[in-house]
């Protein structure tokens, strides 16, 4: 399960920013944030099943994505994490490779997906979910956007409060540059849970529970779970890229930045 914030062509000084928690296994191999050798693609890697859930290219193409929370689950279904990936190294538009995926959704279990090409102002949600259904594919309107385990803007206790805290402190910072290090401290740490009451009742109350806040923590019998990465990748109207990450390394936090510059936009 992750959760991320992201601001899209809403900001005159960065036309794209976005804060975005990982939740995973601690214990599931992953590569933080870098740039996968011989590829133009930057973003953190599983080493299990080889995909991503947040990466960019030097060419302003952006990809992420979230799991939908869903009680059963397709035992063959293919990895969630290589559509970011397809994207990245596809030369189709966000809204053709959008459309071209509705062809093969129904082989992986429930995803969100955004893909991006930030120098044609072009974004597109994809989803799969709910089953029976068809397959949802979007255009991304300008404007404050919140994506965790239902579909995009679902208001979802958690999502909702994410919404409320950028935006109070974005009123904050103005029009002005954005500290997106305090953002990051100040927002994606937040272990408020949910009431009960306003679980979206999936699965387990107990589960759902413990994953309702924005950064989650549960000790299970397969080892602790939670959020093991928050990663913040801002553009700014000059081209000018940072892709920042704290997360954690044989239970250390560490943190890293890569910054870019892409040439389009």
């Amino acid at each position: 399960m992750c959760i991320t914030v992201f601001m899209w062509q809403a900001h005159p000084i960065y036309p794209f920013l976005l804060l975005l928690n990982r939740d995973e296994y601690h214990n599931r191999p992953t590569k933080p944030v870098g740039w996968w050798e011989g590829s133009m693609i930057l973003g953190g890697k599983d080493e299990v099943a080889g995909g991503t859930w947040l990466a960019c290219s030097r060419e302003g193409k952006v990809a992420f994505l979230t799991n939908v929370l869903e009680l059963h689950t397709l035992p063959g279904a293919k990895s969630r994490g290589d559509l970011p990936i397809h994207f990245l190294e596809s030369e189709k538009s966000p809204m053709a490779f959008a459309e071209e995926l509705i062809k093969a959704a129904h082989l992986y279990n429930g995803f969100n997906l955004i893909v991006a090409d930030l120098p044609s102002k072009s974004m597109f949600y994809v989803s799969n979910r709910p089953n029976g259904e068809p397959i949802s594919v979007q255009e991304v309107r300008p404007g404050i956007h919140v994506l965790s385990n239902a579909k995009l803007n679902s208001p979802w206790p958690k999502a909702l409060r994410l919404e409320r805290k950028f935006k109070m402190l974005l009123d904050r910072y103005g029009e002005g540059e954005i500290y997106v290090k305090e953002m990051v401290e100040k927002l994606m740490k937040d272990t408020v849970k949910a009431d009960e009451s306003k679980l979206p009742n999936i699965c387990s109350l107990d589960w759902e529970f413990n994953l309702s806040s924005i950064f989650v923590q549960i000790d299970t019998p397969l080892g602790m779970y939670g959020t093991r990465s928050t990663a913040a990748l801002t553009v700014n109207a000059n081209g000018e890229a940072s892709f920042y990450e704290i997360y954690l390394e044989r239970n250390i936090w560490k943190e890293k930045t890569q910054n870019f510059y892409i040439e389009k936009l």
